[in-house]
């Protein structure tokens, strides 16, 4: 009867012990497929650079905080220098996790909505608007994913499509045409 009661309670022991070794991993949630945002934690994506000549940073940075309860984003920019982060309002992540956008309202400016897709598998934000005043080029952040490294040198805005085409179909200045003499008048250049 000893013997027996012991096999139980050693098998109740063994069965509770393989239940908390199994409790993780049926509890870790899956992560989130390729090319959407994952339901909890931290996101960077940023295009900031160093330009060249003067050292002052460019670009943009956007973090998405995501909670269980809120997910936030702060918004910093460069107008010179880098600006102070801006608390955005409004942050909207569509369920299937590719897509967001968000109102700020940076200091001395109008309120704005910012939005982007999500592109390469995630690792691109692919904002709407236009990137160097050209709305038909893209701004496309980078994900962050070594925070250690050191910006890379900024890039210079690539000609406008329209200025291109512009410069293209222009047909070359027409030669000035000969002087015409009217009928009854002749011009003598004084030497």
């Amino acid at each position: 009867m000893i013997t027996t009661r012991r096999a139980a309670l050693a098998s109740a022991i063994l069965l509770a012990s393989c239940a908390v070794f199994a409790a993780p991993k049926m509890a870790r949630k899956q992560a989130a497929p390729a090319g959407t945002l994952p339901r909890y934690g931290m996101l960077v994506y940023s295009d900031l650079c160093v330009h060249a000549d003067s050292g002052e940073f460019g670009g943009q940075r956007i973090t998405l905080q995501r909670f269980s309860e809120v997910d936030t984003v702060l918004y910093e920019y460069t107008a010179g220098g880098l600006s102070w982060p801006v608390v955005a309002s409004e942050v909207t992540i569509d369920p299937r996790g590719k897509q967001l956008y968000f109102t700020v309202q940076p200091p001395d400016e109008e309120e704005r909505v910012i939005s982007g897709k999500l592109a390469d598998g995630g690792k691109t934000l692919v904002l709407d608007g236009g990137y160097c005043g050209d709305q038909s080029v893209p701004m496309r952040l980078s994900l962050v994913t070594d925070f250690g490294r050191k910006a890379g040198a900024c890039r210079a805005c690539p000609v406008p499509k329209k200025k291109k085409d512009m410069e293209q179909e222009a047909p070359e200045a027409p030669e000035s045409p000969a002087p015409m003499i009217e009928a009854g008048k002749t011009t003598t250049a004084g030497l």
